[in-house]
């Protein structure tokens, strides 16, 4: 008797649904991957510059998902994340069973602009994927409650090619590459096209270039800025952003006070470059 009433408790239970505690919005959130393979290039500075700024002039609600281990965009917005509040860290969702993202994401001061805080154990996470079956499709999987609460996510990758990096290509609908006007980050974007080539072929086919984006430009080393340019525009087909960002010491200066450089220096060269990228990619996603 006890073992045909189990069989029929076991049978009511539909163990393909897990109830979420987050209710779903009606949002389809625009997921952007910031990605270079070699550091130094103003990665984190455009994932929480670009994101601030779809916030603050195009009111969207952005969420920022540091991805690396070095939990940079914690760091850049130190000021405006208040203290005490409770999350779970990213590593422990990704490497749950059915993790959610939301677990992880805590609100800034900032209205609408909410990140997932550093996580050092990400570091342990990179090597835990390798032995997960569908290990290339975690993160998406937990994004899929926040596709609907969010108009953008932008994922701020790790500087290299690891298991972390392909799950923010997985997830993305967007790739968004910060390259400084250097022929070693030259060669290093090179290498990142033919990584996003593969993923878009057997992992991940709704992914696309939106554009490379060049990075600590000094306008006086013409001659260099031209070479890196006319070789990158062959590699993706032109799909260069006009928008540029030069070099700009308050850039610096605002990740140091833990802002974004909108609130730190607004009428500086970095408020308004970024100021264009976003209007520039609102404008792309658009077409």
């Amino acid at each position: 008797m006890i073992t045909e009433k189990l069989k029929e408790l076991i049978a009511s239970v539909d163990i393909t649904k897990t109830p979420s505690k987050y209710a779903t919005g009606n949002k389809k959130a625009a997921i952007i991957a910031v990605c270079s393979q070699k550091g130094g290039v103003g990665k984190t500075t455009t994932a929480v510059n670009l994101g601030a700024a779809l916030n603050q002039f195009h009111q969207k609600k952005v969420l920022i998902i540091d991805m690396d281990p070095q939990g940079h965009v914690e760091k850049s917005l130190s000021s405006v994340i208040p203290t005490g509040v409770e999350y779970a860290p990213l590593s422990s969702v990704i490497t749950a069973k059915k993790g959610n993202i939301l677990d992880a994401v805590i609100k800034t001061e900032i209205e609408d602009l909410h990140i997932t805080p550093g996580d050092k154990s990400l570091y342990e996470t990179e090597g835990a994927l390798a032995g997960k079956i569908g290990r290339e499709q975690i993160l998406s999987n937990a994004l899929s409650t926040a596709k609907t609460l969010y108009d953008f996510i932008i994922l701020d990758s790790p500087p290299n090619l690891g298991n972390l990096t392909i799950n923010s290509l997985c997830a993305a609908h967007h790739v968004l590459v910060p390259c400084e006007m250097s022929v070693l980050a030259f060669e290093g974007v090179t290498d990142l096209l033919d990584t996003l080539e593969t993923v878009n072929e057997r992992l991940n086919t709704t992914l696309k270039m939106l554009g490379v984006l060049f990075t600590r430009v000094d306008g006086r080393n013409l001659t260099m800025n031209q070479l890196v340019e006319e070789n990158l525009k062959n590699y993706f087909k032109g799909n260069i952003f006009k928008s540029r960002i030069t070099v700009n010491t308050d850039l610096n200066k605002a990740q140091l006070e833990g802002r974004p450089v909108f609130q730190f220096a607004p009428s500086s060269s970095g408020s308004i470059n970024y100021s264009a990228l976003a209007e520039e990619v609102i404008k792309k996603l658009k077409r």
